[in-house]
């Protein structure tokens, strides 16, 4: 029996839960317990699969990536209904908080303000990398469509062998941040990236003008990744908890073990930080 089975062994006759087993409430064990699961995990014994400088867009995918996989092989096709829900969340909470800066403003909650007022612009790491978004617009005025031809959470969910995480994700991701935003705002994701050679988005039935596509996005309303990636693991963590108590909370916890093996501590210890973060409202992070 090697050191990380026997661990695991003396916390189960300690803390039984629920069919599952709680990492024992010795901290000399529990801590043990924590070391030899991420060491024993870990193809390269504590180095870093990925070497991000920071917090961006494929940090995010990251996350999320490993929330589907997770989810998937503890759960099956249960573990994927609650990862479509958390993504529909997630997203809708994205499109209330724009509403409700746009609302502070006085602006009507039309398609021209969800643009200006998004969250993100390509951060600065991915740009440096030649792989930050890059879309063009199919213009049959006063319609739009976008055609997606590079994006950095595809190129992450392609590295990671998680295509299917991404074609989960993505399915209504945009979609749902409109319904947070303005219910009454039809978008559709016709095809992605992650079985096609580019993504399909629009908005059929709403009118635009190319000027308003055109305006830059207003600086006061955009949020760091750092921000929209610890966003995303709590509130994963929160719907996945919610559906599956304790064995939920567990899943979120080997999440961040995933996290910290594969980015490196730091970036687990910084989501932490999140963790009492109320991102249904917004916030001057």
């Amino acid at each position: 029996m090697n050191r990380r089975d026997f661990l695991r062994q003396s916390a189960r006759v300690m803390v039984p839960v629920a069919g599952a087993y709680l990492i024992s409430a010795n901290p000399a064990i529990a801590k043990a317990i924590q070391q030899a699961s991420v060491k024993d995990d870990s193809p390269q014994q504590g180095t870093p699969v990925y070497h991000f400088e920071g917090f961006n867009e494929r940090v995010q995918a990251y996350i999320v990536a490993r929330y589907y996989a997770r989810l998937k092989g503890a759960f099956g096709e249960q573990g994927r209904e609650v990862f479509l829900l958390a993504t529909r969340t997630y997203a809708e909470q994205r499109g209330h908080r724009m509403a409700q800066r746009a609302l502070a403003d006085g602006q009507p909650l039309t398609i021209e303000t969800y643009h200006r007022y998004g969250e993100w612009v390509p951060s600065d790491e991915c740009r440096r990398r030649g792989e930050a978004l890059q879309q063009r617009v199919i213009w049959d005025a006063p319609y739009y469509t976008f055609h997606v031809t590079q994006c950095p959470w595809a190129i992450q969910f392609r590295e990671m062998g998680l295509r299917e995480a991404g074609v989960a994700y993505c399915k209504d991701l945009d979609a749902s941040i409109y319904r947070g935003f303005n219910p009454a705002i039809a978008y559709e994701t016709r095809q992605t990236l992650h079985n096609a050679d580019y993504c399909i988005q629009c908005a059929p039935g709403s009118k635009v003008s190319a000027e308003s596509l055109a305006c830059p996005k207003r600086q006061s309303s955009l949020r760091s990744f750092e921000y929209h990636c610890a966003h995303s693991y709590w509130t994963f963590r929160q719907v996945v908890s919610s559906v599956f108590g304790s064995k939920g909370k567990s899943i979120s916890e080997e999440v961040l073990g995933d996290i910290r093996r594969d980015l490196g501590n730091s970036f687990a210890v910084t989501l932490t930080k999140y963790q009492n973060t109320d991102f249904n409202v917004v916030t001057n992070k």
